[in-house]
């Protein structure tokens, strides 16, 4: 029962959270929003402590690799003891992300949306390596926020059997 409860809150503070804090519109994808978000990401270089709605805290690395062309984020301790990784990459005119998770899959989205001058991305499934339909469990949907405060939150969306299972937030602070 506590599982089911808390399972719930955490659905309706996400689903607060999109109501209370979503621009009026959002607008969709163009090469200039999708390079400003792609900058964003590589200036988030560095370590940072994120903290989930679901109650535990990660180590967070961001690192811009393979010659510049991709920013590495590295997520330890979201499920005990385990590191998963998300690459963000232009894809030409299109930014990308790849999630490497725990679930043993790697789903891969695009940032189909932005909205407040393109600091809020939405990014939203494609497809995916191991996920042999869309109705296995992956996460299917990211939010990313990029504070005037210098912090980052993201929201995840875990899809499976055909519906939305739980929304995470994750509010990340860069470490000094």
């Amino acid at each position: 029962m506590r599982i089911g409860v808390a399972l719930g809150f955490c659905a309706v503070a996400a689903a607060a959270f999109l109501k209370a804090d979503d621009p009026p519109a959002s607008v969709p994808a163009t090469p200039e929003l999708a390079r400003s978000a792609w900058a964003r990401f590589k200036a988030a270089e560095g370590r940072w402590v994120g903290k989930s709605t679901k109650g535990w805290e990660e180590t967070l690395q961001y690192r811009t690799i393979a010659g510049g062309s991709t920013v590495l984020e590295t997520s330890f301790d979201a499920h005990p003891g385990e590191e998963m990784a998300t690459a963000f990459y232009l894809d030409g005119d299109r930014l990308m992300l790849t999630h490497y998770c725990v679930a043993k899959n790697a789903p891969r989205l695009e940032a189909t949306a932005f909205a407040d001058g393109g600091r809020t991305v939405v990014f939203t499934f494609v497809d995916g390596a191991n996920l042999p339909t869309r109705d296995k469990g992956h996460m299917d949907k990211a939010v990313f926020r990029f504070g005037a405060d210098g912090r980052v939150v993201s929201q995840w969306t875990w899809y499976e059997n055909g519906k939305e299972k739980w929304f995470e937030e994750i509010v990340q602070t860069r470490r000094p």
